[in-house]
């Protein structure tokens, strides 16, 4: 029996592995015991994997398809799973579990409109100027980056705590009418309840973000915070120590107090949004 699963982009590949792994071990009637003779594994690690704390391996997936008789089912989720994350740049692939289980998220961006709040025609101009970037990979990749939005339309989303400053809106991304259509999105997220957009005017002379963007994910439970940070360098992106994203997210509460206040902000970008249109 095999039984085609597709992954679902609002959730962490791990936990929607560990989940489907638990409902056919359950189904088939076997303890988690039973299933780790079978296929040689701890009972911690097949825990671990069960509960989304621990990515699987292929030949996990394979070794449980064959006891539980699932033919391809597991391996097939596991491949897809994978396919899907190579869409994206390897140094953003540790970030994504974080930004997909975050309860909150505190978003600081000084030169683009953030991924999670980008339209197609603006995320098609960025990506489709990347040097030695095929068709092919604009498309995945702008798939890859519009599926990351789907955990805004979850029945609980993360609050959104977003802060752009002010040239993010006068920078031509894609043309004006690709900034119009940007801008008229960002009004329409604004008015969510769960998301806070607000935006640092030159007037506020504010300093501390001229470093660069980043962002700052709250993690469920007693989970600590874990921050992305956006540079030109690939490596080392994912920060867990807590002095440095207790450092970025204080940065954001001064970003933050120096901003304008929401209602205001929102005027501002509708303000732009008409100069785009003139």
């Amino acid at each position: 029996m095999t039984v085609t699963l597709e992954p679902d982009p609002s959730i962490s590949p791990r936990i929607q592995f560990g989940t489907e792994l638990r409902k056919f071990r359950l189904s088939m009637g076997f303890s988690q015991r039973k299933l780790c003779d079978a296929i040689h594994v701890s009972i911690s690690q097949l825990s671990m994997i069960e509960n989304g704390h621990r990515a699987p391996t292929m030949e996990l997936a394979q070794a449980a398809d064959e006891v539980l008789g699932l033919g391809t089912t597991l391996t097939g989720l596991l491949d897809r799973l994978n396919r899907a994350a190579a869409q994206l740049p390897r140094w953003f692939r540790p970030w994504l579990d974080f930004e997909r289980e975050a309860e909150a998220l505190h978003i600081w961006e000084l030169s683009m409109i953030p991924g999670l709040l980008q339209v197609e025609g603006y995320a098609r101009a960025l990506i489709a100027n990347e040097p030695d970037v095929t068709e092919r990979q604009v498309e995945e990749r702008i798939q890859a980056r519009l599926d990351r939005q789907k955990i805004l339309h979850r029945p609980t989303p993360p609050m959104l705590w977003v802060v752009l400053d002010e040239s993010v809106l006068h920078r031509p991304v894609g043309g004006p009418d690709v900034m119009t259509n940007q801008l008229c999105y960002l009004l329409d997220l604004g008015e969510s309840r769960r998301i806070s957009l607000q935006v640092l005017p030159y007037g506020a002379y504010g300093t501390v973000g001229l470093l660069g963007g980043f962002m700052v994910a709250d993690m469920p439970g007693a989970s600590a915070s874990v921050a992305y940070i956006d540079s030109q360098s690939t490596e080392d992106r994912v920060s867990d120590r807590a002095d440095e994203v207790r450092g970025l997210a204080f940065r954001h509460g001064v970003i933050r107090a120096d901003a304008l206040p929401r209602r205001e902000s929102l005027n501002m970008i509708k303000e732009t949004m008409r100069r785009w249109t003139a």
